[in-house]
């Protein structure tokens, strides 16, 4: 059973979280919500969700891998410093990090996309590429530890993957 943080903020896209976790939890993986703060966020189509904790009880050593849903919450979460440093502490420790739709935001505030390949929403591409990435428009484009997505259409091909990293 792999312990794996899922990234939640205002705006989230809700499929985006939604199927990452229910599928994290039919592989009996343990799955906790990780908002900046400990509180009930919405999605962009208004689903609820509560936070399980906030971003400031958490470190890289909890947890063997980390998703970021798309939306508009990486806006926000990539505002956050202790976000960031999650992110670029799992990648340190070549913990998957999956990221879907504009969850490649978060990706290139942490800096962790140069000389790495990915893909995101078509509407970041730009973001990604002046983060130091090669893009790929693809549904899943898979790079060592880094697993990216372009929407909620790819979450199919971007479980497949974080689930065989988890393995």
């Amino acid at each position: 059973m792999a312990k794996v943080a899922v990234l939640c903020e205002k705006y989230f896209q809700d499929l985006e979280l939604l199927y990452p976790k229910y599928r994290l939890l039919e592989a009996d993986h343990k799955v906790t919500l990780v908002g900046i703060e400990k509180v009930q966020y919405t999605g962009k189509h208004g689903y609820p969700i509560q936070a399980d904790i906030s971003i400031d009880n958490v470190s890289a050593k909890e947890f063997d891998a980390i998703v970021i849903p798309g939306g508009w919450a990486p806006d926000y979460l990539r505002r956050n410093n202790k976000v960031l440093q999650l992110v670029a502490e799992m990648n340190k420790q070549k913990k998957p990090i999956a990221a879907i739709c504009h969850g490649g935001w978060v990706l290139a505030s942490a800096n962790i996309l140069k000389g790495r390949t990915a893909t995101c929403f078509i509407a970041i591409k730009d973001d990604i590429i002046n983060a130091g990435a090669k893009y790929i428009d693809k549904a899943v484009v898979v790079d060592g530890n880094l697993i990216t997505s372009r929407t909620p259409d790819d979450l199919p091909a971007f479980m497949i993957e974080l689930l065989k990293k988890l393995k």
